[in-house]
């Protein structure tokens, strides 16, 4: 295979070339989240995929692998179009953007691998273009979709009526409605509903099947994850919903969130009061990432209903 090389620009020629690549990579597991997480926080991108749900709970389905190097995280897994072709994250850390993307050119070069970044996110591409221009493809599917917390929490202005309509109802009919904090207390009553939902439920994509498999992962290990979440109680105590999500800088990223669909305007009070309850606990969130659609049409157009500030593309680049 010819070898790949770097755009020779002066911020590149300045840096001394990699000989050998200094990366092992290994897998990415509960264990893993202490080393992992503090790096996130110099990602500097709202993206989903650098968030410790957005990993962990996709690491079997993209077969993540992770290495940490000079403060600096590097991610190998495959690519979120074309799962057959090895791709890698954008590093993230202390190491220069391009210093970073010279070792993992020694790594593929030396392994005989094609090199291919995938979910580079769009306020991030720009900087990687500079680097090492290639062939970009946009993925269609995995925009992440983001909002005002302040219009989530409160559901203001004409835009909003049919989803405050959802939630005065939901009221209504459950008078004696409570939200209140997932624990180690309640998280086998959790489980036990959402496998009651799951029953009644067909899961017929892949990425789907996978997303539930890990909901139940997440649950039994929900003490390892630095989530938040809450429970939605509806008439007598019964559980109408739960959603869990962490918060970074100034965005909290939803990760999870499941209601009982028999439970009328259950979806629309747990997302607002799930809102409501994280900007009350950290006044820093402004924005809330709610993830991708996965080429959902049902699932798009509910999460177009809630009018994001920001859909983030994410590209994968192949040089």
């Amino acid at each position: 295979m010819r070898n790949i090389t770097l755009n020779t620009r002066p911020a590149i020629a300045r840096q001394q070339r990699v000989s050998l690549s200094p990366l092992t990579f290994r897998s990415m597991t509960t264990d893993s989240i202490s080393e992992i997480m503090p790096l996130l926080r110099a990602s500097r991108t709202r993206a989903n995929d650098f968030s410790i749900g957005g990993l962990l709970m996709w690491t079997d389905y993209f077969h993540y692998e992770y290495c940490i190097y000079g403060d600096t995280l590097f991610i190998k897994g495959v690519s979120e179009i074309h799962p057959e072709l090895p791709a890698f994250s954008l590093p993230v850390g202390r190491m220069p953007l391009n210093r970073a993307v010279e070792i993992i050119v020694s790594y593929c070069n030396e392994n005989h691998l094609p090199l291919r970044f995938s979910a580079v996110p769009e306020d991030r591409i720009e900087e990687l273009r500079a680097i090492i221009p290639g062939r970009e493809e946009k993925l269609e599917d995995w925009a992440d979709y983001i909002y005002e917390a302040t219009a989530l929490t409160t559901l203001g202005g004409k835009k909003y009526n049919k989803k405050r309509n959802h939630v005065n109802r939901f009221i209504t009919e459950n008078p004696d409605y409570k939200v209140e904090p997932i624990s180690r207390d309640n998280l086998t009553e959790v489980r036990k509903a959402y496998i009651s939902w799951l029953v009644d439920t067909d899961i017929d994509a892949a990425s789907a099947a996978e997303e539930s498999l890990q909901t139940l992962k997440v649950i039994d290990s929900y003490e390892a994850y630095p989530f938040e979440g809450i429970i939605l109680r509806g008439k007598g105590g019964k559980i109408a919903g739960f959603t869990m999500g962490e918060v970074i800088g100034d965005t909290l990223y939803s990760h999870i969130e499941k209601i009982d669909h028999a439970v009328a305007g259950a979806g629309e009070s747990i997302n607002k009061l799930f809102a409501e309850y994280i900007t009350g606990h950290h006044p820093e969130v402004k924005y809330i990432n709610r993830e991708e659609d996965a080429g959902d049409l049902g699932l798009r157009k509910a999460k177009e209903s809630y009018h994001p500030v920001i859909k983030l593309e994410k590209y994968d680049v192949m040089v």
